[in-house]
């Protein structure tokens, strides 16, 4: 799968002119499978009309909207016209809408957007002010086709993403990611995930989220692959269609949290004739995976045909694009149990069996680095390496690392050490395998123990 290209734009190309694969969105409840080549004319049309606008390569767009056809166009024609997109999350709670508003002005704001684009249902809630930079409709962008593309030169280390992490409305912070380090990373996922041709990948991850717009949206888009795409407001309403995706079209490949796993499990047990059989990688990440959860999942889910080898939990984050850490595949979840006094108080994870009337903790065992990336498990006060099974502060290093946050130079000078990203993570390796144990500002300490 791997291809040495040096932007998305020529991966992008390179993927619609292959016979193959589509994108079928199924938001509206009737599926419209677009094929990949025609997502790319359209998106071809769409950069022309941005160019036509003074959008220029190295310039910031800023995309407001649902999941639609039409956002995942303007994600493509951004980096077709040479830019770099910013996806705005989306207000899920309508007790957020003044929170919503204050946050998407300060990331525009602290991106530099040259450029907005917003669908027309969100449009009210950003009021034009003084130095805010100019706002188009997406429905009109959409209509304005006859600007002529004209293809630019990208440079590999150029900005394709700039990634808001969450944090405070006055101060967010943007990770950058290059053309290169996103291909790295995602030419790694697919090596590591043992990517293949026939696999239908499905996602009703949000846009704005690094696993959703990255992971599971730009991986097929580069590559040509089958992309079944909902949206996540369609998901929290009834967590039966995201089983429902998967049987009706062969889904193979699909990620999520460890909540929605949950809430798929209780889908399952009362669901019937579905038929999970071809899923063979059900990516857990973004928080941490219940060995519960896990198997409450896997037990609604075996009558309907699901390997529960499938299971496969991970470490990703924007800092590296979205992959981190990955187990081999179809070996389904693995877990670390260890003596929960020892890891609380000297950070140390004690295998339970050598103390088995110690109470335990069960952690997932989360694979090893992608290709192209190292990590290391320090002291996060001192910066000394650890052996195994101490826990510290977890540091990556390597090719899709990002080289900072976007006008954030402390911020960027603090997350790195002798050339490592500090995570910010608790985590320890076992033979070389990643088992995280919390997050480092999360941590107090009562009484001694962590």
């Amino acid at each position: 799968m791997t291809q040495a290209e040096t932007s998305l734009l020529t991966r992008i190309e390179s993927a619609a002119a292959a016979p193959k694969g589509a994108l079928t969105f199924v938001v509206s409840g009737v599926p419209e499978r677009v094929e990949w080549a025609r997502l790319h004319d359209d998106a071809r049309a769409m950069a022309g009309a941005l160019q036509a606008r003074g959008v220029v390569p190295g310039d910031h767009v800023a995309l407001l909207g649902p999941t639609t056809r039409a956002l995942v166009t303007a994600i493509q024609a951004t980096w077709l016209a040479g830019a770099a997109a910013v996806v705005m999350p989306l207000p899920m709670r309508l007790a957020s809408i003044e929170e919503f508003v204050a946050q998407t002005r300060t990331r525009i704001r602290s991106a530099d957007a040259a450029l907005v684009v917003i669908d027309p249902e969100l449009a009210g809630f950003l009021e034009p002010q003084p130095g805010d930079p100019p706002v188009v409709g997406l429905k009109e962008l959409e209509a304005e086709r006859g600007g002529l593309y004209e293809r630019p030169t990208v440079d590999a280390k150029a900005l394709a993403v700039v990634q808001f992490t969450s944090g405070a409305t006055a101060d967010p912070k943007g990770v950058m990611l290059p053309h290169r380090a996103i291909l790295a990373n995602l030419d790694a996922a697919a090596e590591a995930g043992r990517m293949q041709d026939d696999d239908v990948i499905v996602s009703w991850l949000p846009l704005y989220h690094d696993m959703g717009l990255i992971g599971l949206l730009t991986l097929p888009m580069i590559n040509g692959i089958e992309l079944v795409l909902g949206a996540p407001q369609d998901f929290l309403a009834s967590p039966s269609r995201w089983m429902d995706w998967m049987s009706e079209f062969g889904g193979t490949v699909t990620a999520g949290p460890n909540f929605s796993y949950s809430l798929a499990a209780r889908a399952l047990r009362r669901l019937e004739n579905l038929d999970l059989s071809r899923w063979r990688l059900a990516l857990s990440g973004a928080e941490p995976v219940d060995p519960r959860t896990v198997a409450a999942f896997c037990e609604a889910g075996a009558r309907h045909g699901f390997d529960a080898r499938a299971v496969f939990p991970a470490f990703g984050m924007a800092e590296v694009a979205i992959a981190g850490t990955f187990p081999e595949p179809f070996t389904g979840l693995r877990v670390d149990t260890v003596d929960k006094a020892a890891l609380e108080v000297g950070r140390w994870a004690v295998p339970a069996a050598a103390r088995p009337d110690a109470a335990y903790r069960e952690l997932a065992i989360l694979g090893r680095p992608v290709p192209g990336l190292e990590i290391r498990v320090c002291d996060p006060a001192t910066g000394d390496v650890l052996s195994e099974r101490f826990a510290g502060e977890l540091e990556i290093r390597g090719t899709s690392v990002t080289p900072g946050y976007y006008n954030h130079p402390v911020a960027t000078a603090a997350a790195f050490r002798d050339g490592w990203l500090r995570t910010g993570d608790l985590a320890y390796l076992v033979d070389g395998e990643l088992v995280l144990c919390g997050r480092i500002k999360d941590m107090i300490i009562v009484g001694g123990r962590n």
